[in-house]
């Protein structure tokens, strides 16, 4: 089922985007893209070229940081015990790593707790909070989790137990009755950037606290700017928008990758494909280096994480790097199996054009993969969809739903949350509980009520245009322009060119998989581009054939080892 893009390009105005390109100075291309995108004054242009890690805001500007930092202090110095509750995916993980080793700078000690995704499920519980209160805790700090625990914190209160919440996710009406809240999206909070991951929450934290210590500014810049290597992980592998301070932890924090000292992630790297000297693209963390991390909260346990970045032991921490790899190989083979399940069934029954959200279920399906699989089927649909897993056992399904920027998942499940169990998540993801009879009235619910706030044209995929390019101003510097705009994600995706008027200058060569070659020409001028997955419609990429071309430049690394150009030309779209 392939539906053809709606193409968007883009007007511009030519002596605005001509100045630009003078005042900076950039090529025509580049500032075009920089136009479109509203970096129009050169001031702003360059900061966005040129982010520093002094402009991250001042971790005091959210609201709760001064209570958060005094109990967490007066906790330090009195030796209590404090407990990290986090999560199980990259950015729960990494906040529960960097406020550990921030209390322990500190002088502190903490332990860590990360609820198992298939036996207890997301987010903080009443129980672990009595089990930590038997156990002496009396200082609870969340970690990308917490802000709609309302039973856990209140547990905690009557137990003597202070709760400080750090989250990034979207609160619920009333709030937990925590000690101290910090969260960019709580209601009140007036911090200037309200994108910022679990991860980036807890920098924030451990940078108040350190800030309390007495230390030389140039001590603490470079904590800091050690701490970005797992911040910028943990942004990339939760899609949050690499705008404002996300941009400037990623950029920094995947520049630091090239010099790794901490053995965990040193062996993670190794594994992942990436050598002593290499610096990750956004792209490469999110492929190669995310997943292998998230697979441990899916096949098994997230432990496993955090002990691998903890360890100072290099043979452990290559085992426990060779065990996420295994993982992974492991989830990838579960996805697929489920995909294909799912696709053979819609393949006996259609998808119709009456369907504005789709949910699949299906029993034993391993909860641990089915959002991946929810979001592949978003890409081959393009409508919301939710995939439950069903436990025969306790009657229960458990599932993630992935949607299209047309149409907010939390919304959705709060009309109907008589069905739930559980529920949470925010406008492009969520997750669920419910009980396995009721999953015909969630999809006849879900269904109508996307059908009226959808229309025909939302289930097209559209294709942004950032700017109009032409061959002849495919130079070396124009790539390196372009490129300087990276890291490329959410929010800040790789500037796609139309190139229009361009011929087929000869047949396609495939390679590896499901790729192609192609060569395309254009008043005299060609250039090879790399067309991924575009194997099925090879058929459109006849030799001699006119047509338009989205492209996009790409980093390679690969390339320039072997000392050619450090980019190529990818094909995105045609038609």
């Amino acid at each position: 089922m392939f539906t053809p893009a709606r193409w968007l390009l883009p007007q511009i105005r030519r002596a605005e985007v001509e100045s630009l390109s003078r005042e900076l100075p950039i090529t025509l291309p580049a500032a075009r893209v920089l136009w479109h995108r509203g970096y129009r004054d050169p001031d702003a242009a360059r900061r966005y070229l040129n982010p520093a890690v002094s402009d991250l805001h001042d971790p005091y500007l959210l609201s709760g940081m001064r209570r958060a930092v005094d109990r967490l202090r007066r906790a330090i110095q009195g030796g209590e015990k404090i407990l990290l509750y986090g999560d199980y995916d990259v950015d729960g993980a990494s906040s529960v790593v960097i406020l550990k080793k921030a209390i322990e700078l500190a002088g502190g000690s903490a332990v860590h707790r990360v609820p198992d995704r298939l036996g207890e499920g997301y987010g903080m519980s009443a129980g672990a909070i009595r089990r930590a209160a038997a156990e002496g805790t009396t200082l609870v700090v969340s970690v990308d989790t917490g802000i709609r625990a309302i039973e856990a914190v209140s547990q905690a209160r009557e137990l003597g137990i202070d709760v400080v919440v750090t989250d990034h996710h979207l609160p619920d009406a009333e709030l937990p009755s925590a000690y101290a809240v910090v969260n960019p999206n709580q209601p009140g909070c007036a911090y200037p950037d309200k994108n910022l991951c679990g991860a980036g929450v807890a920098l924030k934290l451990a940078h108040a606290l350190l800030g309390e210590l007495g230390w030389p500014e140039a001590r603490l810049q470079r904590i800091i700017e050690s701490l970005l290597k797992m911040v910028a992980i943990a942004t990339v592998a939760d899609v949050v928008p690499l705008t404002g301070e996300n941009r400037i932890i990623v950029k920094h924090g995947l520049t630091g990758l090239r010099s790794v000292r901490n053995p965990g992630l040193r062996a993670l790297l190794d594994v992942a494909g990436f050598g002593a000297g290499d610096s990750p693209s956004a792209v490469q963390v999110a492929f190669r280096i995310a997943p292998r991390i998230n697979a441990a909260g899916r096949m098994a346990t997230a432990e496993d994480v955090i002990r691998l970045f903890l360890t100072n032991d290099e043979d452990e921490a290559r085992r426990l790097a060779l065990q996420l790899h295994e993982l992974n190989r492991e989830r990838q083979e579960t996805e697929t199996e489920i995909v294909r399940a799912i696709l053979d069934d819609c393949a006996r029954t259609p998808v119709t054009p009456g369907q504005a959200a789709l949910v699949f279920s299906g029993e034993a399906w391993h909860p641990g993969v089915v959002g991946i699989v929810a979001n592949r089927l978003v890409e081959r649909f393009h409508r919301p969809v939710f995939v439950l897993s069903v436990d025969a056992g306790s009657g229960e399904a458990r599932g993630s739903g992935r949607s299209i920027p047309a149409f907010h998942l939390l919304e959705a499940l709060e009309a109907m949350r008589d069905l739930f169990l559980r529920f949470g998540g925010h406008r492009g993801a969520a997750g669920l509980t419910l009980p396995a009879g009721r999953i015909g009235d969630f999809r006849f619910r879900l269904n109508a009520y996307a059908a009226r706030r959808l229309g025909p044209e939302d289930f097209i995929p559209q294709q942004e245009f950032d700017a109009r390019l032409e061959f002849h101003e495919i130079t070396e510097k124009t790539a390196a322009d372009v490129l300087k705009m990276a890291p490329f994600g959410f929010g800040n995706p790789a500037p796609l060119f139309a190139v229009e008027g361009v011929e087929l200058a000869c047949e396609p060569v495939p390679f590896k998989d499901n790729h192609l070659r192609v060569r395309l020409r254009q008043n005299g001028r060609q250039f090879w581009v790399k067309a991924w997955n575009f194997r099925d419609r090879s058929g459109e990429l006849t030799p001699g054939a006119r047509l338009d071309a989205a492209l996009c430049f790409e980093a390679d690394a690969y390339s320039e080892a072997r000392g050619y150009p450090a980019w190529n030309l990818t094909l995105r779209d045609v038609r």
